[in-house]
């Protein structure tokens, strides 16, 4: 039985810190564990040129705890008016490593989105001439689509079209939930990946709906059937290079979440590791860690992988129940519960 492992410093390829305040508090939380993290631009306004994008890197690394070294990676929030020259000069002056197409209305503070993915196709053209990669919220928002079936319904409505008109787009398909879209990106080209949140192996939709509603169990997109969380934890140990880490660590306050219309959004970045690891661990495939963790997604993105290591160890921690955020109560993902890693020192 392993008892510690060492790997190569691990980076967050999708996660949300927020902004002000509750940036402040929850940044140094990614930062003891990950090198890099891809940086949702989903604020209010949306990050959507390379001014604000450079503003907003500059309050994240503000954050950032003295003597700790961490690099936000930044993201274009992505509209129907995307202006694809600045984001071509924000990609080529380094500011901005990706871009993120939301549906209009598919998540939180996602208003400001794509009302139709084909008046994307120019800004994807450009993208796809530059190399810059697109990140995708993959759901329909549709009303007459049941939510437990609109990430489904994306890949047939769009993501084979956009695969298919733009072959060589860099394409990652965010926090994945569903057997249907590992099946896709296994068949598609090498140039389409997956990212795979901790909340979706570790749950299904009986998590948020069983013994009365678990606001805290909720987000977007939801958990799905038991059949689809095994087929992600499949995927995620697998070692293939597809399928590689992103949290979509989503702080909201207690009250928010507790409320009659509460947010979407999952806080897993304080144990986030420890909580992969717990799979990993249980699907008996630790020696394939360090591919999702640490390896696969700088391949993905044309980095190189971080050069100082980290090591992790067997042994109980129990997750609070609450912590504190801009002033106030933030549940994070298995509060109370026992996870059986942390990491050394």
């Amino acid at each position: 039985m392993t008892d510690k492992l060492t790997i190569r410093r691990p980076d967050d390829w999708h996660l949300h810190f927020r902004d002000g305040d509750m940036m402040r508090d929850v940044v140094p939380y990614t930062a003891r564990q990950f090198a890099r993290a891809i940086v949702m631009p989903n604020l209010t306004p949306p990050i959507t040129d390379t001014a604000s994008a450079a503003a907003y890197r500059e309050r994240i690394i503000s954050a950032v705890p003295e003597g700790v070294q961490f690099t936000p990676l930044m993201t274009c929030y992505l509209t129907d008016n995307t202006d694809a020259d600045d984001l071509a000069r924000g990609a080529a002056q380094g500011v901005f490593t990706a871009a993120k197409l939301y549906p209009a209305g598919a998540t939180t503070n996602s208003d400001n989105g794509v009302t139709d993915v084909s008046k994307l196709d120019p800004v994807l053209a450009r993208m796809e001439a530059e190399g810059i990669v697109l990140c995708v919220h993959g759901e329909v928002t549709d009303d007459e689509i049941d939510v437990f079936d609109r990430e489904a319904v994306f890949i047939e409505r769009h993501l084979r079209r956009i695969t298919r008109d733009f072959p060589g787009l860099k394409l990652v398909f965010e926090h994945i939930t569903t057997s249907d879209a590992v099946e896709f990106v296994l068949a598609a080209g090498e140039n389409v990946g997956a990212t795979i949140t901790p909340q979706h192996l570790h749950i299904n939709r009986n998590a948020m709906l069983v013994g009365g509603i678990q606001p805290h169990n909720y987000c977007l997109p939801v958990a799905k059937r038991e059949v689809h969380r095994l087929a992600l934890r499949k995927a995620a140990t697998s070692g293939n290079p597809k399928f590689f880490l992103g949290t979509d660590s989503a702080p909201h306050a207690r009250h928010a979440k507790e409320a009659a219309c509460g947010c979407a959004g999952i806080f897993n970045a304080p144990y986030a590791l420890e909580s992969y690891l717990s799979v990993f661990d249980e699907e008996g495939a630790l020696d394939r860690f360090e591919g999702f963790a640490s390896l696969h997604g700088p391949a993905f993105y044309g980095l190189p992988v971080n050069e100082d290591a980290i090591t992790v160890e067997r042994a109980e921690v129990t997750v609070p129940e609450t912590l504190q955020a801009a002033g106030r109560e933030i549940v994070p993902f298995h509060a109370g519960q026992t996870l059986g890693w942390r990491i050394a020192g």
